[in-house]
């Protein structure tokens, strides 16, 4: 099971709104082979850490893929630089994210600021993940801990704010 997640928090001139961006992404991942067996639904969620910069539109995707976790994170890059991403400070405003969060069982751990880690290092401690994560694939464990994406969420209390889009 390969999740990917999504998010974005500035218009494009191109794409769109956030929520544009992220259906934008979801075809140019598609495009390049790789098939798109699900999304979950959009959630707002506010920014983490804290900041003034707008709120972001995230969800979790799930693929199948024969490229191999590096190339289809190389893969993810070149999306996110196709749909205007330019990489500056962490945690800044964008107008797309696109983590690789889990491939499978795997469980990588990367050297270095680009290096690959498998389960994404936050996952575990973001509700914007695990919400939609847990609406898409109820059934899902992490490799590590072996806990659902609903009891990571619940060990979360409630200090992250985020808005299931309805409509």
């Amino acid at each position: 099971m390969i999740l990917v997640g999504l998010g974005s928090n500035l218009e494009s001139a191109e794409f769109g709104t956030p929520v544009e961006v992220l259906g934008a992404a979801l075809k140019n991942i598609e495009r390049a082979g790789v098939r798109l067996l699900g999304c979950s639904p959009w959630y707002r969620s506010a920014p983490v850490p804290a900041s003034d910069q707008p709120w972001f539109v995230n969800g979790v995707a799930r693929f199948e893929t024969a490229l191999a976790p590096q190339a289809l994170l190389a893969l993810l890059h070149r999306v996110e630089a196709r749909l205007g991403r330019r990489r500056g400070a962490r945690w800044a405003a964008r107008i797309i994210d696109l983590d690789l969060l889990a491939y499978d069982e795997s469980i990588i751990v990367g050297q270095g600021r680009n290096g690959l880690v498998l389960p994404h290092p936050r996952l575990h401690e973001r509700a914007f993940v695990l919400a939609p994560l847990a609406d898409l694939v109820p059934s899902w464990r992490h490799p590590v801990s072996g806990k659902s994406a609903a009891e990571l969420l619940s060990a979360l209390g409630g200090g992250q704010q985020l808005q299931k889009i309805t409509d």
